[in-house]
Formats: C-alpha cells, sequence, structure tokens
C-alpha cells in the first residue's frame, strides 16, 4: 500500500521542479544553441561539416536587461526576426536608438524602440543589413557566457565598431 503514495511524492517533486524549471527560464536565464557561422570567431569558430554541428556553442541568454531595455553598443542579443517570430537569431547590437549607422549604401538613423544589429562574420550574416533596424520588443535577451563546449566555456566581449556609428 506504501507504494502509490511514494510515486504520488516523486510526481509531485518532478511537477515542482518543472514548474521551477520553467519559471526560470522564462524570467531569469536561458541556455540557447547556437547555429551556424553568421557571429563566428565568437561562436562556433569552426563550423564547416556536419560533425562540427554536433559541437555547436550553447550560451547563456540572460533576460534580466528586458525589463527597461538596458542594452548597450557591442551586446550581443537573442531576438526574434523581423520576418519570421518563430525564427531566432544572435547578433551584436551596433547602433542603438539616436544613432547613426553607415552601411555600405547609405547612413540609416536608428529610431526610438529599435536597434541595428550585425554578426560577426559579415559574409554569412542575415542581419540589420538585410531586415533593417530591429524592434526592441523582439529582443529576448543578451548573451553573456559560452557554455559548450567545455574548451570555450568563457564569457562574451562587448566589441564595438566606433568608426561606423555616430550617436546623435
Amino acid at each position: 500500500m506504501g507504494t502509490p503514495s511514494v510515486l504520488w511524492n516523486v510526481a509531485k517533486k518532478c511537477f515542482t521542479v518543472g514548474v521551477i524549471s520553467l519559471t526560470v527560464s522564462d524570467l531569469f536565464a536561458s541556455i540557447v544553441p547556437v547555429r551556424g557561422a553568421s557571429m563566428s570567431p565568437t561562436f562556433n569558430p569552426k563550423t564547416k561539416s556536419l560533425l562540427d554541428s554536433l559541437s555547436d556553442d550553447r550560451v547563456l541568454v540572460e533576460k534580466l536587461c528586458l525589463s527597461n531595455y538596458k542594452f548597450s553598443h557591442g551586446d550581443v542579443i537573442v531576438f526574434c526576426s523581423p520576418d519570421n517570430h518563430k525564427e531566432k537569431h544572435i547578433k551584436r547590437i551596433v547602433g542603438l536608438p539616436g544613432d547613426w549607422v553607415g552601411t555600405i549604401y547609405d547612413v540609416v538613423h536608428i529610431t526610438e524602440g529599435h536597434c541595428w544589429v550585425e554578426g560577426d562574420n559579415s559574409a554569412s550574416s542575415l542581419d540589420s543589413r538585410s531586415f533593417g533596424p530591429v524592434p526592441l520588443g523582439l529582443v529576448k535577451g543578451r548573451v553573456t557566457h559560452i557554455l559548450w563546449p567545455p574548451h570555450r566555456v568563457s564569457s562574451i566581449e562587448r566589441k564595438t565598431s566606433r568608426n561606423r556609428v555616430s550617436p546623435s
């Protein structure tokens, strides 16, 4: 007769752990895989073959920055694609509201509530040069650390390109 109560206790504990994990993942931080070479060499520096995709970087995404959209030039962010909200992209912030960003063909003014993002590997990056400024409402968090693979565990440094951005 003790077996059903043991199973019930295990089920309650599993459910509690699941609810707590989901809450932490939604509110504070989550772990996200990085696919592709658009942010190479910062992420996935050796993505050349199918076997390399098995060792894609996994990163820690901090979500506390979303409360007041506290971002800086050079931050790496995760955001939903402006074209397809089911896709998530990881790019570096180049321009913030009020900035003027120089592109190959033009100079773009970043309006309030938007940011300009670009991949570190411009040759293979779909970013603001393709779809324009990204609404800050699509940002899901800031990447702070590489967690996987073990030999690449490190924090993410901010890199800025001052020669292409001028504040208003």
